[in-house]
């Protein structure tokens, strides 16, 4: 039986940075045809609840602990935001570049990346890709402020909950996470190709792919791939 040993060169991991945010319009149906890029992202906070014990007392004892629910929830920051997602912010257009507020909120998609590092390869080990589903934004604050001698770009933020969704020999979930660093390069790929849209191959072949958000079931089903 060997010793444990702790930091050794290539083992000391680390997660940073968020990028390659995009976001996809739920349709009626539950799912997310079209992907839209989302620029200006800054942070994404996750927020996860539940999951709390209730303890449950018999015979003089605690007897058991039972579990509740837990719940996926996140704030999104960003210097700006799709025009696309105007619909899940509780707004409408009357005309072009004429809005109005308090509207039904649409839920959505929404991926994003973070970069995988260590002490070795630094930031370019790898990265994963956080795929949130079925999530609603809840009205925020927005302060505009006088321009001064240190002028700043007004920062959004919203914060969404979720409605976690079936997934086939799982509990429901609202998030699938995938890390370059342990999937094949392969089957990476054509998740990326789904996720980011593909360009056609020459002479039109493969054909060009639009952006989407696949279910977790086609997900598992790429990965279950021989």
């Amino acid at each position: 039986m060997s010793k444990l040993i702790w930091d050794n060169i290539g083992e000391r991991i680390y997660e940073t940075g968020v990028q390659n945010g995009v976001f996809y319009p739920r349709d009626n149906d539950g799912n997310y045809p079209k992907g839209v890029v989302w620029n200006g992202l800054t942070t994404v906070t996750e927020s996860p609840s539940g999951a709390e014990a209730n303890p449950i007392y018999a015979d003089n004892i605690k007897y058991l602990n039972l579990m509740s629910a837990e719940e996926f929830g996140a704030t999104i920051e960003a210097i700006t935001f799709p025009e696309e997602f105007a619909l899940c912010d509780g707004s409408a257009e009357l005309g072009k570049g004429v809005y109005i507020g308090q509207q039904t909120r649409k839920s959505f998609g929404f991926v994003y990346k973070t970069i995988v590092g260590d002490d070795v390869l630094g930031n370019e080990l790898g990265y994963k890709l956080h795929i949130v589903y079925n999530a609603t934004a809840s009205p925020s604050d927005k302060a505009y402020a006088t321009i001064n001698e240190s002028p700043d770009a007004v920062a959004f933020s919203w914060e969404i909950t979720t409605i976690p969704i079936p997934i086939p020999g799982h509990k429901p979930s609202a998030t699938v996470i995938i890390d370059s660093t342990k999937t094949e390069p392969a089957k990476l790929k054509e998740i990326e190709d789904i996720l980011f849209g593909a360009d056609a191959g020459p002479g039109g072949t493969p054909a060009a792919k639009v952006a989407r958000l696949p279910l977790p079931v086609e997900i598992a089903a790429i990965f279950a791939q021989g």
